[in-house]
């Protein structure tokens, strides 16, 4: 019997590895803009073509490096890095993989112009799947250009898993933030398909924030900065009002290098505890720098994750710092006399409380539960003719699709033989009677429910209607914000919203569905953007899967809103002719059932 074991060839070995390394023009980037900060370089140039699958281009002017040096860094296990096992544990620097360029040579073309300011010339190299093509003497300046082309032109099956341009471009956007901002002291510039998408003069960490995340943030950033012998923390976090409904803007660095730390973020979550929403999520940027020898970087191929030796001090000084930080800038909550501006502009404070609506109030069963004795339980009697389509549509009810098995049929019939009240309790709940019990609905787990297989059944279908804005309002977004924009803008024209390209990283909203309110049109897509940008990745939803999920969690009704009777009615209409009115789209209950042998059994104790 023949041997069965062989030795790959060299070419397939670098290939295997290129996959752990390189997994998206990404990858590449980040791999390429980290030597350069290794270099010592003052000013890096990105250049992107077709979203980094044509080319990934990183021009610096560091030390470059010798003849023997630029051959040599494009062998697997080549570093200037380390020397000893020793050395693996007191890593300073950002790219010292050793696999890095050998794995991008084994999958893309790439080509090396480098020089050495000792040097008269420079060395131009040029490498295809692992092979070097053309090695020559070239005028060049000092410092280095390496050109990625062409990536996964050997493995065409790896190519074809690669997202649209749009996605990959947000990718790209992404790692070029993180190592721009933890190196504000250098230029760094992002130009795709011959568009400048960044220019970032050196200058301070804030300013660099300021840059990649916004303006918004400029007056709203308090500096945590705590020293101690065991470890440094530096940076800033945003005030409270910055808090975002989704996990927004937040950026750990560990030595300089972004990680990923759960258990990080909770120890600054805490820090936060009472200032903000449980549901919501501080904006920080956070510098941590310690003895290499106390941090493992090698738990994971892309090097986001890191274990350290002792975590429990890590957690605590990280809290601690953030806690500090706010309440030295006098963020603690304290009573606000001065009304926020958007609260000013609320109809209830600008219009005034004039005799007629005191009237209609004070003859409300609400006004007269509070005021006059045993009104408290009353519940007003509605007019009979108001039920006719619910007794219409619960009469069919057994027809509907998805509920004739659903434990809602019986609660719908029974709904049919008496004159139903309803009311909304907490200005969050709908109460219902149904059957010998009664059904607590949640509003926006309904009105959640309802625009969900609204849109779903729009999207497949025709696309929703748009109203044209009257006053198209103006949307300038950040660059990486912007990548977002290109990937979902045909999807949203689907959803009824017409948005127009208008000049770098600017659009226009030309239009959105008739039931978005004239005048916050702006307001739905900044939330729009947020939620999509940070939309789980647990589970692997299409865009517009995403986007619909997004709106209609956003466009939902909130809780604490007052409802009208009318207005409970039609969305509890609305929600019973849904398919699955039980849940919302990510599986949270929608009503809650109550029979009275449950509640009799309650109050017996």
């Amino acid at each position: 019997m023949p041997d069965k074991i062989t030795l790959l060839p060299d070419n397939i070995a670098n290939q295997i590895a290129a996959g752990e390394v390189i997994q998206r023009p990404a990858s590449a980037v980040k791999e390429l803009l980290e030597n350069a900060v290794d270099a010592g370089a003052t000013e890096i140039k990105l250049i992107i073509n077709d979203a980094g699958k044509s080319l990934v281009q990183v021009i610096d002017n560091g030390s470059g490096m010798s003849e023997t040096d630029a051959r040599m860094c494009f062998e697997r296990h080549a570093t200037s890095k380390i020397k000893s096992i020793d050395d693996l544990f007191q890593i300073r620097t950002m790219g010292f993989r050793g696999e890095a360029l050998a794995s991008i040579a084994a999958v893309a073309q790439v080509e090396l112009k480098t020089k050495r300011a000792e040097d008269e010339a420079g060395v131009y190299i040029e490498v295809e799947n692992s092979v070097v093509k053309k090695q020559e003497p070239v005028a060049t300046t000092t410092g280095s250009n390496i050109a990625m082309k062409n990536l996964f032109f050997n493995v065409p099956a790896r190519r074809n898993f690669l997202k649209s341009n749009a996605a990959e471009m947000r990718h790209i956007v992404d790692e070029f933030t993180r190592v721009a901002m933890s190196f504000p002291e250098i230029l760094f510039t992002l130009t795709a398909n011959n568009q400048q998408l960044f220019h970032l003069e050196a200058g301070s960490l804030k300013q660099r924030i300021v840059q990649l995340l916004g303006n918004n943030y400029n007056a709203k950033l308090v500096t945590v900065k705590e020293e101690t012998d065991y470890m440094n923390i530096y940076g800033f976090a945003g005030k409270p009002e910055t808090a975002k409904k989704t996990r927004g803007d937040q950026y750990f660095f560990v030595n300089k290098r972004f990680i990923k730390s759960p258990y990080l973020n909770h120890a600054v979550m805490s820090a936060y505890q009472e200032m903000i929403p449980a549901d919501s999520f501080p904006m920080y940027v956070l510098f941590i720098d310690l003895d290499p020898a106390q941090v493992d970087v090698n738990v994971h191929p892309t090097k986001q994750e890191i274990k350290f030796e002792d975590e429990k001090i890590v957690y605590a000084f990280v809290q601690a710092a953030v806690k500090h930080a706010l309440a030295q800038f006098s963020v603690t909550p304290t009573l606000d006399f001065d009304l926020d501006a958007s609260i000013q502009q609320l109809p209830s404070i600008q219009q005034p409380f004039t005799e007629e609506k005191k009237a209609a109030v004070s003859g409300g069963s609400i006004f007269k539960g509070f005021t006059q004795k045993h009104q408290a339980h009353f519940i007003e009697r509605t007019d009979k003719s108001d039920l006719k389509h619910w007794r219409d549509f619960y009469e069919g009810g057994s027809e509907t699709p998805g509920i004739e098995n659903s434990p809602a049929t019986e609660q719908q019939s029974s709904l049919t033989q008496s004159d139903t009240e309803i009311t909304q309790l907490l200005n969050t709940y709908i109460a219902t009677p149904s059957g010998n019990g009664f059904l607590l609905i949640h509003q926006q787990a309904a009105h959640e429910r309802v625009i969900y297989e609204q849109l779903s059944i729009a999207s497949q279908d025709s696309p929703v209607a748009t109203q044209r804005s009257m006053f198209p309002a103006t949307l300038e977004l950040t660059p990486a914000d912007a990548a977002i924009m290109e990937e979902i803008i045909a999807d949203l024209q689907q959803l009824g919203y017409l948005i127009e390209p208008f000049g770098k990283n600017t659009y226009v909203i030309q239009g959105a569905p008739a039931d978005v309110e004239a005048g916050n049109e702006k307001h739905v897509i900044d939330i729009l953007l947020e939620q999509y940008k940070h939309f789980s990745s647990e589970v692997k939803f299409s865009r517009r899967e995403k986007l619909i999920r997004s709106l209609a969690r956003q466009q939902a009704v909130k809780t604490g809103t007052r409802l009208t009777e009318r207005e409970m009615r039609q969305l509890l209409q609305d929600l019973f002719a849904c398919k699955q009115p039980n849940i919302t789209p990510d599986g949270k209950p929608v009503y809650l059932e109550f029979r009275q042998e449950q509640l009799e059994k309650m109050f017996r104790g």
